[in-house]
C-alpha cells in the first residue's frame, strides 16, 4: 500500500440511534501525501480522536471512504477482512507514552512489529538497527527501556511506528510530555522520516509550540475538518 499518503472523503461517524444518536464526524475530507507532516487540531470533543481511531481501524464509521497507500480500505464499509494485520503491516502508532515493551531491549522492541508480520528475524532486527542509527540512537540498541531518558524512548517509538515501512503514521499528543526543545526536537525527526521514508504522518496535538512547525494543519470542528496552510518553520534537531 505504500505510495500515496492517505486520503479520506466524506467521512462520517455517529454513535448511538434515534434522538440519542451524537454525529462525532460529519463529513470529514482531507488529503495528506507521501512524505507530509500534516497537523490535526481543535478543541476536546471536537472529533479528533474519533477520527484518529477511524483512520487507524480502531473503530468503524458510519459513511465515507478512506484510501491508504494504492488502496480503498473503507467504501462504506471495511473492504479488507483482517483489520488487525492492517493495522500491523500499514499503519504506524505513536502516542501520548512511548508504550515501550519493558523485558525487551530497544532493538527487540522495534523489531517486534516486523517479526509478527512474517520477517525472519535477523531481518527486522537489521531494519531495527537502521532505524535506530537514522534516528540517533544506535548506541542504545541493547539497552532496556528503564534505562533510556523521555526523548531516547519516544525516538525509540518514532523508530518502532516505520518498522513495516507502513505510508501512514498517527501520532496522537506525541510531545505532551516533553519540554519545549525536546517536543521540536521530535518534530524535527518526524519531519526528516517522512521525507526519508515518503510516510504521511498525522499528528493530533494541542501543543501551542510545535504548531508553526506544521505546513499544512487541519482544524477540526463540531465533526468537520477546514484546511489551513501553516507557517511551516523548520525544526531543530537537537539531542534528545
Amino acid at each position: 500500500m505504500a505510495g500515496s499518503g492517505i486520503v479520506v472523503e466524506g467521512l462520517r461517524k455517529r454513535y448511538g440511534h434515534g434522538e440519542a444518536a451524537i454525529d462525532a464526524l460529519k463529513g470529514v475530507d482531507m488529503q495528506v501525501g507521501a512524505g507530509e507532516v500534516v497537523g490535526l487540531i481543535g478543541p476536546s470533543g471536537s472529533g479528533k480522536s474519533t477520527l484518529l481511531k477511524c483512520l487507524g481501524a480502531v473503530i468503524e464509521p458510519t459513511s465515507g471512504r478512506i484510501r491508504l497507500g494504492d488502496r480503498t480500505i473503507y467504501d462504506g464499509g471495511w473492504t479488507i477482512r483482517d483489520l488487525r494485520a492492517l493495522r500491523r503491516d500499514n499503519i504506524g502508532f505513536i502516542f501520548q507514552a512511548p508504550y515501550l515493551i519493558p523485558f525487551l531491549d530497544v532493538t527487540d522492541n522495534v523489531a517486534l512489529l516486523p517479526m509478527l508480520a512474517g520477517q525472519p528475524n535477523g531481518e527486522a532486527r537489521r531494519r531495527a538497527r537502521e532505524l535506530l542509527e537514522a534516528l540517533g540512537c544506535a548506541h542504545r540498541a541493547s539497552a532496556m527501556p528503564a534505562t533510556l531518558s523521555g526523548g531516547e524512548q519516544q525516538r525509540v517509538a518514532i523508530a518502532r511506528a516505520l518498522a513495516n515501512r507502513p505510508p501512514v503514521i498517527l501520532a496522537d499528543e506525541p510531545t505532551a510530555p516533553l519540554d519545549s526543545e525536546r517536543a521540536l526536537a521530535v518534530i524535527g525527526i518526524l519531519n526528516a522520516m517522512a521525507r526519508r521514508f515518503e510516510t504521511a504522518i498525522i499528528v493530533v496535538t494541542h501543543d501551542e509550540k510545535i504548531i508553526p512547525t506544521f505546513r499544512k494543519i487541519y482544524r477540526i470542528r463540531d465533526g468537520m475538518t477546514i484546511p489551513e496552510t501553516g507557517e511551516g518553520r523548520e525544526a531543530v534537531v537537537p539531542e534528545l
